[in-house]
């Protein structure tokens, strides 16, 4: 496994640290500098003096950012405005500027507001800073009306509380018309939201806003007033998506509900269709009795590419292969083409006994790289497909794009922990990059560490998903062969759930707490940890790829023992075992590949078939050949490995 390349300090830094008399390695200055950051950082926080020669690193601009940050309550608007205009057009001054308009609406000093202003700006809570300081200084007119007209029917959401007070003007004004608030009232119906709607109703007419009181009431909790609503456009739109709303939380009840209420208001197709979709769909996304039967009474016209495929899964879980390629057959072109269902649309040709309309399925599906793709391969007994381009070797290209100053301030505040920070650079420098030097810069990234710019960097275009270097990086490869010989495990399989969850970033949190490469949590970690007899440094310990590979893996191995097969091994890593055990109960002996695509949640049956491309295509940047996914999914991982080859 190739190691990653040595990082190349950029010849600012190196111009930095040349002042020190150290006879660094690149390594060692990356440390360094590093270090040398988030000390600087550390004592900005803390409000204590920042040494000297800081001042000279490319990235001081967000040393000097934090400095100011602490004191805004109190800053002078004169320093406020030197530091966005020395700092002009980098995103140093954007971060700035978003926090200081927030503490200027503190402050209520609504001059400096306007003054702090740019265009362009999108964030809703400070656009609405900006219209509550124009109409404080008497400079609301009609485009200011427009202005806050656009805010408050942009969604029916909530909305930020900044808004409060630009939506109390223009009632006052009378530009916060009724047919404004019926609008967004309709708006927060569609979203389910009877708070918005009751919010909107406040200021229409007295004979109005008890319909839209009763309106809000009905989609928290449908009630039989409704029966007597006037017979309107309105009123069906209404009735519709509450008990729509009700469908994806009692799907008996809103069935029941539906007939006498789309009567006594008049539903249309549309209508009643929105209100089946939802009953149909957590019915059968929960596998409840009767899923056939609803799915069947959604118009086709209501039907959405999440309906369509479950109508697939049900009919797989009956085990009727007709009706299961039927509902294939009914998507769209678009979905039906996409190599999962070309793939499916085989398996129910073969199990129906057409084995040449199978085959002809199966070799659609075989020219895609994915997990449903190298199934089909392995139907057809040939080889996988893969095209694998790389970047070419400009050493001079590379380092111009590493010496762009946004590139510099990233990789910098990358190495420092700041990665939002050092995300804001990165944007901003791929603002200015051609798509050759686009693909430069993620290598760059990656030479310092920063392996997921892969993810959200190639993709524009389409033969960008052929950059299989860059996809999918190879790091930490000795504590990953260490780890998976001591359990007894594919390396390529570890190296494939490390790209899953976290894209080698050892910093990684996610909501729930899980850290690290692996994406432990905490709780699971210590357990496994004692289960070892391995000590236990706590939570932040999960960021040391050491901690996190030990302890996800040897969870990996619990996992399999466990389940016996690697995809159910797979399943219970990323969604726990209560719901792997009730789909092992749903379906017990279904082929591996129908029970990953009948898992229940989206998440777990994306990640299932996620994790085994992955090591499919980690298997070949190993060994140069791979495992057949169909034996990899049984555990076979000594079968021997078939080739790749590029579909012509």
């Amino acid at each position: 496994m190739p190691r990653t390349p040595r990082f190349r300090l950029p010849t600012r830094l190196l111009a930095t640290f040349a002042l020190l008399a150290f006879p660094f390695t690149a390594a060692q200055a990356q440390a360094a500098t590093d270090a040398d950051l988030r000390r600087a950082f550390d004592a900005a926080q803390r409000g204590e003096p920042v040494p000297a020669h800081m001042q000279r690193h490319p990235a001081y601009g967000w040393v000097e950012f934090t400095v100011l940050r602490r004191n805004l309550a109190t800053l002078p608007v004169a320093q406020a405005e030197a530091f966005l205009q020395r700092y002009r057009g980098q995103p140093v001054a954007t971060v700035f500027r978003e926090d200081w308009l927030r503490a200027l609406h503190r402050r209520q000093e609504w001059a400096a507001i306007r003054a702090a202003w740019a265009p362009g700006i999108s964030d809703t809570a400070l656009r609405c800073i900006e219209l509550d300081a124009r109409q404080r200084l008497g400079a609301t007119d009609a485009r200011w009306d427009q202005e806050v007209a656009s805010i408050w029917t942009s969604s029916g959401a909530s909305l930020p509380d900044t808004c409060d007070a630009p939506f109390a003007a223009a009632t006052a004004r009378g530009s916060l018309t009724a047919a404004l608030r019926w609008q967004r009232l309709e708006l927060a119906a569609a979203e389910g939201n009877p708070a918005v709607m009751r919010s909107a109703a406040t200021g229409l007419p007295a004979a109005e806003r008890a319909l839209a009181e009763d309106y809000a009431a009905f989609v928290q909790a449908p009630h039989a007033r409704a029966l007597q609503w006037p017979r309107t456009a309105r009123s069906r739109l209404v009735a519709s998506h509450g008990l729509a709303k009700l469908g994806r939380e009692n799907p008996d009840a809103a069935e029941a509900q539906l007939p006498q209420l789309a009567s006594a208001l008049g539903f249309d197709e549309a209508e009643r269709g929105r209100v089946q979709h939802q009953i149909a769909l957590w019915t059968v996304a929960s596998y409840l009795p009767r899923s056939a039967e609803r799915l069947a009474a959604v118009p086709l016209a209501a039907y959405d590419e999440r309906l369509h495929e479950w109508q697939v899964r049900e009919a797989i879980t009956r085990g009727d292969w007709r009706a299961a390629l039927a509902a294939i057959q009914r998507m769209p072109p678009t979905q039906r083409d996409d190599s999962r269902w070309s793939y499916f649309a085989g398996r129910m040709h073969g199990l129906l006994g057409d084995a040449q309309a199978a085959r002809t399925q199966f070799a659609r599906a075989a020219r895609e790289a994915t997990f449903h793709g190298f199934l089909a391969a392995d139907r057809l007994g040939q080889a996988y497909a893969l095209c694998p381009i790389e970047l070419p070797a400009d050493a001079a290209a590379r380092a111009r794009v590493a010496n762009r100053p946004e590139m510099v301030r990233a990789m910098a505040l990358f190495g420092a922990d700041r990665p939002g920070w050092a995300t804001r650079e990165w944007n901003a420098a791929l603002e200015t990059f051609s798509d050759a030097e686009r693909r430069l810069a993620v290598a760059v990234a990656q030479d310092h560490g920063w392996f997921d710019r892969a993810v959200f960097a190639l993709g524009r275009q389409p033969e960008e998903t052929r950059y299989y270097t860059l996809r999918f990086p190879l790091h930490h490869d000795e504590l990953i062969r260490a780890e998976a010989r001591r359990h007894n495990l594919d390396p390529a399989w570890i190296a494939a759930e490390i790209r899953a969850e976290s894209t080698f970033n050892p910093r990684a949190r996610s909501p729930a707490d899980a850290r690290g490469l692996m994406q432990v949590i905490p709780a699971t970690g210590q357990a496994v940890a004692r289960r070892l007899g391995a000590p236990w440094g706590g939570a932040e310990s999960l960021y040391d790829p050491a901690v996190s590979i030990r302890l996800g893996t040897a969870y990996l191995r619990e996992m399999k023992e466990r389940y016996g097969l690697p995809y159910v091994a797979i399943a219970a890593y990323n969604a726990g075992p209560a719901p792997t055990r009730r789909w092992m109960e749903q379906r017990p002996g279904m082929d591996a590949d129908l029970w990953i695509e009948t898992i229940s949640y989206r998440e777990t049956r994306e990640y299932v078939a996620r994790v085994l491309a992955f090591s499919v295509i980690y298997d070949w940047r190993l060994h140069g050949g791979a495992v057949p996914v169909t034996d990899r999914m049984q555990g076979r991982v000594d079968a021997p490995r078939k080739p790749f080859a590029c579909p012509t």
